[in-house]
């Protein structure tokens, strides 16, 4: 993380452009997500090629940083997909991968954890019963859910390789908390 500080003291760093989006460039199918159709998240398993590919375009044209294909790994976004107890093990897998195409890149190059906003509101759970929060069809989650929930996805994007973590696209000032 220092060499990162440091880079930024001197200078303009480049963040990659947005992998959501250059995976839906690609012509996958749903067998490419291995039946779970729009779980970017599982690439990293049933397509590491496609995941491996838009990073390194992004290190060929020059980016300083790439962000991992985690906007979508908090717990209970994977929940909706069947895969909750591999937040950390799908996170730490997008994580090495990063880490490995960066390593192999010229230059000095890093990784972002990126943790996207999901689909629960702290917010929206104030004062009521979240009952379940987390669950599928259930679009509150209290505090200390969430807050529990990205600590597991933070572990496991440290896990494999992440130097820093980013935090994307936050609606709600409790995710920002969290």
């Amino acid at each position: 993380m220092s060499d990162f500080l440091a880079q930024v003291s001197r200078g303009v760093v480049v963040f990659d452009g947005a992998i959501g989006t250059s995976i839906q460039d690609r012509d996958l199918r749903p067998a490419d997500f291995g039946g779970l159709d729009g779980c970017n998240e599982v690439l990293v398993r049933t397509r590491p090629d496609v995941i491996a590919e838009i990073h390194t375009s992004f290190l060929a044209v020059g980016c300083d940083v790439v962000e991992t294909d985690t906007f979508g790994g908090a717990p209970w976004v994977l929940a909706e997909y069947g895969l909750g107890d591999e937040t950390e093990a799908l996170n730490e897998a997008a994580a090495a991968l990063a880490r490995k195409l960066c390593d192999q890149a010229s230059g000095q190059r890093w990784v972002a954890g990126s943790i996207g906003p999901g689909t629960r509101s702290p917010t929206l759970s104030l004062g009521k019963d979240p009952g379940g929060a987390g669950g599928a069809g259930n679009d509150v989650i209290d505090y200390d859910a969430m807050m529990a929930g990205y600590t597991r996805q933070a572990r496991g994007l440290l896990a494999g390789g992440a130097d820093l973590l980013i935090v994307e696209t936050v609606f709600d000032l409790l995710q920002a908390k969290a």
